[in-house]
């Protein structure tokens, strides 16, 4: 029976692909490099911060990596959040689901989520929030997940986490908990939804839970 709810941020509660153009191109102008391309663009999607910048600026040997990382760590991530869209269900699916079940989120992202969480008023809706910065390995290592279970005490199969990407489908595999793939249908996946609402259909949130 389920028992706890996990969401990665990128591309299911929030549409962050132009925040994210934008960010890593900024950082790329700094210091004299040209703007990623789309296959650049879709790993820094999916990546934590620190393997993206080194992704981006893998063409760039001329570049300090110490000295981009002291850039990026300076950035005030505030102006990039009006490139990022809520899913606009996520609210109400929230509302629906708490305090019928506990809430976690597993990320990718590093010292801009805590930003991300008090700007959309979400951090009230979460018991526990996991990065790539607090897990001891980032995604796609099952680490947060293991965090996470823990901290609840639940087992892999009480549990369930919404992604949208092959790193979430790793991630899932690695902690042996179930997946729902948001607006991918080429992972392998327990369910395939293309919006929050969708999730509210399925088997498992059908049962009552234990807590």
């Amino acid at each position: 029976m389920l028992k706890l709810v996990i969401f990665d941020c990128d591309g299911v509660m929030f549409s962050s692909r132009e925040s994210n153009r934008v960010y890593y191109n900024h950082i790329l102008q700094v210091f004299g490099c040209p703007p990623m391309d789309d296959t650049e663009l879709e790993y820094v999607h999916v990546q934590n911060v620190n393997n993206s910048i080194r992704h981006i600026f893998r063409n760039h040997p001329q570049i300090s990596m110490e000295e981009v990382d002291t850039y990026r760590a300076g950035i005030d991530y505030t102006p990039y959040l009006r490139f990022m869209e809520m899913e606009p269900d996520l609210m109400d699916f929230l509302q629906t689901i708490k305090p019928r079940y506990a809430t976690a989120i597993s990320t990718n992202r590093t010292d801009t989520m805590d930003t991300i969480l008090d700007t959309f008023n979400l951090r009230p809706w979460f018991d526990m929030v996991v990065t790539a910065a607090t897990a001891p390995r980032p995604k796609p290592a099952p680490d947060g997940l293991l965090q996470i279970l823990d901290h609840f005490q639940v087992e892999p199969r009480q549990s369930i986490y919404i992604g949208d990407s092959m790193i979430d489908q790793i991630h899932c595999q690695g902690a042996g908990v179930d997946l729902i793939a948001f607006r991918n249908t080429g992972l392998n996946a327990r369910y395939w939804v293309n919006s929050f609402t969708d999730i509210l259909r399925l088997p498992p949130f059908l049962d009552k839970p234990c807590f």
